[in-house]
């Protein structure tokens, strides 16, 4: 595994819904042109933390991933001012989902934030759709997706099954905060109007956990 992360700004939100609910129309958001999708994405994740959810309950999360394009080892930050998270990211080292050793680099870079040994605490699994949302040149303005979830708390070995909706900024969103905030006010507009509405927890992972 190679020791240097790439890292990236995760601005989103996430909406409850029920099962049956349609989709909403995203296509009249501000500066979007085009609306491609759906792409299917099979997604299993595990997340770990160290002994009493230390990094949990600092803002952390710690996991990895396989499926979609994102695939590996992640560290998500605690929300900033702006309601984004830093996500560190380093790329699978070929082992299966099963094998939960720890990359070197990824120890490291926890051991700075809390100490303790990381150990699984849950498992999701995720039928995820996913929509780009495009600007008249092409750029991904956002993306949506409808997120089918199995979580798994490992812990209390508790299964629990949601659907839940996504809207992430993309790299050809808005920079400027009017603009930005004007686009993601949109966005839940038309969500809301849809069926969805502001996710009662503030991750998957709190969820999974029943927190």
């Amino acid at each position: 595994m190679s020791t240097e992360p790439s890292r990236s700004l995760e601005i989103e939100l996430t909406f409850d819904v029920h099962g049956d609910t349609p989709l909403p129309d995203l296509s009249g958001l501000p500066g979007v042109a085009v609306v491609d999708g759906p792409d299917r994405r099979e997604l299993d994740a595990r997340y770990l933390d160290v002994e009493g959810y230390a990094l949990g309950r600092a803002g952390y999360a710690v996991r990895r991933r396989t499926g979609g394009p994102d695939a590996g080892w992640h560290i998500k930050g605690p929300k900033g001012a702006d309601g984004g998270r830093i996500e560190t990211h380093w790329p699978l080292d070929g082992a299966g989902l099963d094998d939960i050793a720890v990359p070197d680099a990824v120890a490291s870079a926890v051991a700075h934030l809390v100490p303790g040994a990381l150990a699984p605490i849950a498992r999701i699994r995720n039928d995820r759709h996913a929509y780009l949302l495009r600007d008249a040149d092409g750029g991904v303005v956002a993306e949506f997706v409808d997120d089918h979830v199995i979580a798994t708390d490992e812990r209390r070995r508790v299964e629990t099954r949601w659907r839940e909706w996504e809207f992430e900024l993309g790299p050809a969103a808005p920079t400027a905060p009017a603009a930005r905030a004007a686009l993601l006010a949109a966005a839940a507009a038309a969500v809301t109007a849809a069926g969805g509405c502001p996710a009662a927890s503030d991750s998957k992972l709190a969820r999974a956990l029943g927190l």
